[in-house]
């Protein structure tokens, strides 16, 4: 390691991680949620679908966030990206950028790699679940 006085701040950085994947996923999620009926027409998916999918990111952006399970929340929201790169990829035909640079499935795998962080480490010691043990 180079810099092993950064180490420190592990925790601090993993709960940014955190925070930024939960914002990601619960603003993904209350669109969802919020009008079912038009995003199931912009992702070609049923409106029930559509509303579980909501429910889904919403439910796992609140748990990565917390730190409440967030391994497993890491690992549903893994899921969900992992089927939106297949239906960009096989589906919709999109390459890795995209037409225009930004809506391609880059980002999809992007987050993909960032839950597998928070999966595997735990997501640091900074959580909710702390008060809960006591």
């Amino acid at each position: 390691m180079i810099l092993p006085q950064l180490a420190r701040f592990t925790d601090v950085a993993l709960l940014f991680l955190r925070f930024m994947v939960g914002a990601v996923f619960l603003t993904s999620g209350w669109k969802h949620l919020a009008d079912p009926e038009a995003r199931s027409k912009d992702i070609g998916m049923s409106k029930g679908f559509t509303f579980f999918l909501g429910a889904a990111e919403f439910a796992g952006g609140l748990g990565v966030m917390s730190g409440v399970l967030a391994q497993l929340a890491a690992l549903g929201l893994i899921l969900v990206m992992l089927g939106a790169i297949q239906r960009k990829i096989f589906v919709w035909h999109t390459g890795f950028w995209g037409k225009t640079g930004t809506n391609g499935w880059s980002y999809e795998l992007m987050l993909v790699a960032m839950c597998l962080v928070i999966a595997t480490s735990g997501g640091g010691s900074l959580e909710l679940q702390v008060l809960w043990r006591r």
